[in-house]
């Protein structure tokens, strides 16, 4: 018996010595390991997951900078639960208000993060596809324009704008025009500016295409109508190796909207809803509108720098009536 305690004696403590050693080593290489941890602010981390989600939305961030940038995030990140800690101290989060913004923002992302997962990324339209569009908009490539617009918005009742119709087309300049809305005290805005095709409405622009300089068109407005008289115009074409990133991006984007809006419509079918008291009637289909076409692509970098904002017209109310003002 006392020779079982003499082995088994120095067997414990090699056993005891190796696992000190064990624990010495755990300690050492957690020591070197990277902390996780990018800042502390009172009891609450900030940690390098945060860090990484912050760079990671900052677009075309050059490698270059990536220290830098990071660097800008925590000292951000910091500045922002600073604000959190004393608002939650203030009992914010339990404000109405915020905790309905809250909610709309956790259902927006939740709504965002299904679709994009659901959609994946964008496939790549096929060059017959690119061709297609490119080939059905000249007048936004092969015919492409800039144009030289004077525009005057006309705030009018609905009841008054078949008699502003008549009007322009009766009158043989634009002054006499101007005149004449004058004397009917409409209140009345007057803009110019240099546009080129990608910047007006896909609808309004084989319209205006087709126009001779000096001619006029009406587009109706929320407010009443806008005169767009073609002060002037440019050729400046666009080939297809020019416009073909930009359709592509426009291809795609109008594809994964297609797939949205199916994805959506499955899931309502699937889904039991029910719409009360005064909000039953958004449960009726709208009535029937003409699709709009998708914005048009933007113009490649070789192109005319771009000018004014379009106008903020109803496109597809362009009036038929267009009178030549000399």
């Amino acid at each position: 018996m006392q020779g079982f305690k003499k082995l088994v004696l120095p067997l414990l403590i090699a056993a005891l010595a190796a696992g000190c050693g064990d624990k010495k080593e755990e300690a050492a290489s957690e020591e070197k390991a990277p902390t996780q941890v990018a800042a502390k602010v009172n009891d609450t981390e900030i940690t390098v997951h945060q860090v990484n989600f912050a760079l990671q939305r900052i677009p075309n961030l050059d490698k270059e900078k990536t220290k830098a940038a990071s660097l800008q995030v925590v000292r951000n990140l910091v500045d922002q639960q600073v604000l959190v800690a004393k608002a939650e101290a203030d009992k914010l989060d339990r404000d109405p208000a915020v905790v309905q913004a809250l909610a709309a923002a956790r259902m927006q992302i939740l709504a965002e993060a299904y679709m994009s997962r659901k959609l994946g990324a964008p496939v790549e339209p096929s060059d017959t596809e690119v061709n297609d569009y490119f080939n059905a908009h000249p007048e936004l490539f092969a015919k492409r324009k800039i144009y030289r617009l004077q525009e005057i918005s006309i705030k009018a009742p609905k009841d008054k704008v078949e008699a502003i119709r008549t009007q322009l087309a009766a009158s043989k300049t634009l002054n006499d025009f101007g005149a004449w809305l004058k004397a009917e005290k409409y209140e009345v805005k007057a803009a110019q500016g240099v546009k080129p095709a990608e910047q007006l409405p896909l609808e309004m622009l084989p319209k205006l295409a087709a126009m001779p300089d000096g001619q006029a068109m009406l587009v109706n407005t929320p407010d009443g109508l806008m005169v767009i008289v073609l002060a002037g115009s440019q050729a400046q074409p666009v080939t297809l190796e020019q416009a073909k990133p930009a359709i592509s991006r426009l291809l795609q984007q109008q594809a994964r909207q297609k797939a949205a809006k199916a994805e959506v419509d499955a899931l309502k079918a699937a889904a039991k809803i029910e719409y009360v008291g005064e909000f039953a009637d958004a449960g009726k289909e709208p009535a029937a509108a003409k699709p709009a076409e998708a914005a048009a692509p933007a113009a490649p970098a070789t192109a005319a720098p771009a000018a004014d904002a379009a106008p903020a017209a109803d496109a597809d109310a362009i009036s038929k009536g267009v009178s030549g003002l000399n």
